[in-house]
């Protein structure tokens, strides 16, 4: 689903002028179509992690459907593994290493995998700032018969993947569902768990796997208490 200026704008409560700045300094990716920029909706979720985008999570909240089963980040977390002292000295090598990490269904083409993500790469930096890379490709990687999973891995040493804060990465999540509306949701609630500076801290300190899990458990419980507090004063 692609989001034109105005869009962009509404979605975010933010002027017109302030989206053209962020598409200028790089901070939000676009297409120019037709002499008007076309902004994806999954590019546009991966981005408002930045700390730039300060929005709240219920402007990207994918609905959920009757009998659909929606995971919660530390599930998805806990599905694809958290990796530290991945090998890599460009892009190329670490996506690579990435690919290589993953439990996937022994079916599947990791070398075709890793080619889609440079690819992606090739056409503008996932990284988010701050050090921290959201890779994927335009559509989704979906894979048929997996469970979601987020995979995040730590570099053993920072890699330039042309942020537009300039910051080298160390830390990569990769997104892998079985259907485009569950990568949708995991994406906006990453989004905004990623604005949280406790959990970034973590991040940056490399913590224990079962302390990263923690956070994203702590701040995905304050995504719905403000929900929960309206029915009980209710």
């Amino acid at each position: 689903m692609h989001l034109n200026v105005r869009e962009v704008s509404k979605l975010l409560q933010v002027s017109e002028k302030k989206v053209y700045d962020w598409i200028k300094r790089g901070v939000l990716r676009a297409d120019r179509v037709n002499d008007q920029y076309r902004l994806h909706r999954s590019d546009l979720l991966e981005r408002t992690s930045s700390r730039e985008i300060d929005i709240p999570a219920q402007i990207f909240e994918v609905p959920s459907s009757a009998g659909i089963f929606m995971p919660r980040l530390a599930e998805a977390l806990n599905a694809g593994g958290i990796f530290y002292g991945l090998q890599g000295d460009d892009k190329a090598a670490v996506l690579g290493a990435i690919v290589n990490s993953l439990a996937l269904p022994p079916n599947t083409d990791r070398e075709s995998l890793a080619q889609l993500l440079l690819a992606r790469e090739a056409l503008g930096s996932t990284a988010i700032g701050e050090g921290i890379a959201i890779p994927h490709v335009r559509r989704p990687i979906l894979l048929n018969n997996s469970r979601p999973a987020i995979s995040l891995c730590f570099l053993e040493k920072p890699v330039d993947f042309g942020a537009f804060d300039g910051q080298p990465v160390f830390a990569i999540f990769l997104l892998i569902s079985p259907t485009a509306r569950m990568h949708l949701h995991l994406l906006s609630r990453l989004s905004f768990a990623l604005h949280d500076a406790q959990l970034k801290a973590a991040l940056v300190h490399r913590a224990a796997r079962d302390e990263i899990l923690a956070e994203f458990e702590r701040v995905e419980r304050a995504m719905k208490e403000p929900h929960v507090e309206a029915e009980d004063r209710g």
